[in-house]
């Protein structure tokens, strides 16, 4: 089965019309994205959107062969003028089965949201699905797939989570090429676009792509180990949640705990449990080395200068008399059995901390103390990580990458 993505961008295309924003800004040339629409061995095609016939023809193929185009979601804003010699635009009642003259089998897969989603069948026995913008499959929680799909075209940035589920159902396995569209002004295009995409374990393609089914794509796998690093309300909580937000099953592991009668704490810890994702676990302990020994889910930790603000604690390291009687001796032994927990860890696993000591220098010893223990921590778990992330302002920097 060949398919041909006439456009990739969001139902509004990128960039947006009048948008002033930067993404847009920047958005020209190659990096313009049409409205998603796709071609199915010239025979059939899904959404039928504004310049359809011409982005055919720059991508070198013909829509005179379609035989049926179907819509996934409502189109605002006037409608669509049918090319010639097109037949009708339509939908298919969800659960419906629609056979198509050039020998493929359509079948309307429901959405949790407006819109619809195809499965495609090719006359070869390989198999496509396409979600509409925004829309994840509705009701396949538990319910395992017959078999993964070939090829899934979905909404990977805008709906992490429907990704998940597929993973979760078997639908998405290794093999299957999962291509992300309906992209918008959310992301920057070329490497930051490259990088989300690969932490979800997909891909983006320029408008105008031939893909065939059953090719080989080669997409980044997500590293072991990574830490992610920033400083306060720089926004790598954000980077280091999205790049597991697409896995199914992901144990969310708070450092912090509960601190009675800190309404400000209470506020913090609800706005992270509402950005999360609802299938993920929590899990509110200091206690990291059993978690990172034993086998299981992908583990985002959060955060290590909480961790270590518990294993000073434990210690005793901020009085400055058991520090210097051997306070230092036992938090640095808490330390060294973390780092490797972390090295011998067999689970995926991101780790969050602080960024500490470009700024002001703490007015007391023991901050002093814990900027410089929380330094050297963040210098022995970054050395035992495949990736490591410096977030400054939203924007994530690589500071170490696995090899390609």
């Amino acid at each position: 089965m060949e398919l041909t993505l006439l456009g990739t961008g969001t139902p509004e295309g990128l960039p947006r019309p009048g948008c002033p924003c930067a993404v847009c800004a920047v958005s020209v040339g190659t990096r313009s994205r049409a409205a998603t629409s796709v071609l199915v061995d010239g025979a059939l095609l899904l959404d039928l959107t504004p310049g359809a016939v011409l982005a055919g023809a720059r991508a070198g193929h013909s829509l005179a062969g379609v035989r049926q185009v179907l819509l996934t979601h409502p189109h605002d804003g006037p409608a669509v003028e049918l090319p010639p010699g097109l037949p009708a635009a339509g939908r298919v009642p969800d659960g419906r089965e629609l056979a198509v003259i050039s020998g493929h089998r359509v079948r309307a897969v429901p959405m949790d949201s407006p819109g619809t989603g195809y499965e495609v069948t090719g006359p070869d026995g390989a198999r496509l699905l396409y979600l509409p913008p925004g829309g994840a499959p509705a009701g396949t929680e538990g319910v395992p797939a017959r078999h993964p799909y070939d090829v899934v075209l979905a909404d990977v940035l805008g709906r992490p989570e429907a990704l998940a589920r597929l993973r979760s159902t078997g639908a998405v396995g290794p093999a299957t090429d999962v291509i992300a569209v309906h992209l918008d002004h959310d992301t920057p295009p070329g490497r930051e676009l490259e990088r989300r995409c690969a932490a979800a374990g997909a891909r983006a393609v320029p408008d105008g792509t031939t893909v065939t089914t059953g090719e080989y794509h080669a997409v980044p796998d997500v590293p072991l180990r990574t830490l992610v690093l920033g400083g306060a309300r720089s926004g790598k909580s954000v980077e280091a949640e999205r790049r597991l937000e697409a896995f199914p099953e992901v144990t969310y592991v708070a450092t912090g705990g509960t601190r009675d009668g800190d309404a400000e704490w209470a506020q913090r810890v609800g706005l992270h449990r509402e950005r999360r994702p609802a299938h993920w676990r929590t899990a509110e302990t200091c206690d990291l080395v059993p978690l990172l020994e034993l086998p299981g889910t992908p583990l985002l930790i959060d955060c290590l200068a909480l961790w270590l603000t518990d294993a000073m604690d434990r210690a005793g390291a901020w009085d400055d008399a058991v520090w210097a009687a051997g306070g230092h001796k036992e938090l640095r032994a808490r330390v060294a059995d973390l780092v490797a927990a972390v090295r011998a860890t067999r689970r995926t696993v991101v780790l969050v901390s602080n960024e500490v000591g470009s700024g002001v220098v703490p007015a007391t010893a023991s901050g002093r103390r814990f900027r410089d223990e929380l330094g050297r921590l963040n210098n022995a778990v970054a050395g035992e990580c495949e990736h490591v992330l410096l977030v400054v302002a939203g924007q994530a920097l690589a500071l170490k990458e696995p090899p390609s």
